[in-house]
């Protein structure tokens, strides 16, 4: 007879991660790590990608109390021995093509996983929100934790607020974008973003940039961002984006912050309910005081 392992779940990589007993040490990267947290899930460590440093990034933590859980390194420097020391039962992080553990060195991924299990949850342009959402609130309620129904319940509120924010006679005209510099900016194209496909979806109106190179982004000057006349900026908040401060000497940059609501986006963010209920209330305040002013 086969025998049941008393824990196991299917990644998006296609991988069966089991264990034999459920996992209570999980290490993660901080994307997920703040999912995780706001499903009642403490992590015992935190990890970064390459675009992080020796510190953790606090505009991807979400609501984790960053001074109380290890952060173990990111990216290249990153190594397996490192993460193995917390004695995880169970590592935790997202994949943007199906097959890579993002945060890891393809090396140190598969170092890890011959030690520990390892899950990923898909965040990438194939992936809606709600699905991304629901995908980690699987994960959490295969170790114990479901999201209470009154979170749900946030949402859909939240979600109605934003739709009736963008039903009045003048749509706020809202730019996703991560500053480079003083002299480029990287716009995000709305399609490849589950954050932003979902704003869209609710009625947001959400500015495209040019055709162009780039998946994710297309780079341009300043004056081609100012041209683009946004109501409303949603600007990465991320430590390796610009901050506004540093862009004050910007011709362009001054035009847009004279004209724009700004408002700190995170395109990493935690996937969960009561984050995305935060977002969204976050962004319908802002159209309606607008609006308001209009």
């Amino acid at each position: 007879m086969e025998q049941s392992t008393p824990w196991e779940f299917s990644d998006d990589r296609g991988r069966l991660a089991v264990a034999g007993d459920r996992p209570v040490r999980i290490v993660a990267y901080i994307q997920a790590g703040a999912t995780l947290w706001d499903h009642g899930i403490r992590p015992v460590g935190l990890f970064g990608s390459q675009h992080d440093g020796a510190s953790p990034d606090p505009a991807k933590s979400g609501e984790l109390p960053l001074a109380e859980i290890p952060y173990l390194g990111a990216g290249g420097a990153l190594h397996p021995d490192t993460l193995l020391e917390a004695e995880p039962d169970l590592v935790v992080a997202v994949t943007y093509d199906c097959e890579q553990v993002y945060g890891l060195e393809p090396k140190t991924a598969l170092e890890l996983e011959a030690h520990v299990p390892v899950v990923t949850v898909a965040v990438g342009p194939g992936r809606g929100l709600a699905e991304v959402r629901e995908r980690f609130a699987a994960l959490a309620g295969s170790l114990g934790q479901g999201e209470p129904l009154s979170v749900a319940r946030e949402l859909d509120a939240a979600e109605d607020a934003l739709r009736q924010a963008c039903g009045g006679p003048a749509n706020p005209r809202v730019l996703a974008l991560s500053a480079s510099g003083p002299e480029r900016v990287h716009l995000a194209r709305p399609s490849s973003w589950p954050d932003l496909r979902a704003l869209a979806e609710h009625g947001v109106g959400l500015l495209e940039p040019a055709a162009g190179p780039g998946t994710n982004w297309t780079t341009v000057g300043w004056a081609e961002a100012a041209e683009m006349a946004p109501d409303i900026v949603l600007s990465d908040a991320r430590v390796n984006a610009a901050r506004p401060e540093e862009l004050r000497a910007v011709e362009h940059w001054r035009a847009i912050e004279a004209r724009a609501s700004l408002l700190p986006w995170n395109p990493e963010p935690p996937c969960s309910r009561r984050a995305h209920t935060r977002f969204f209330t976050l962004l319908a305040e802002t159209m309606r005081e607008r609006a308001a002013r209009a």
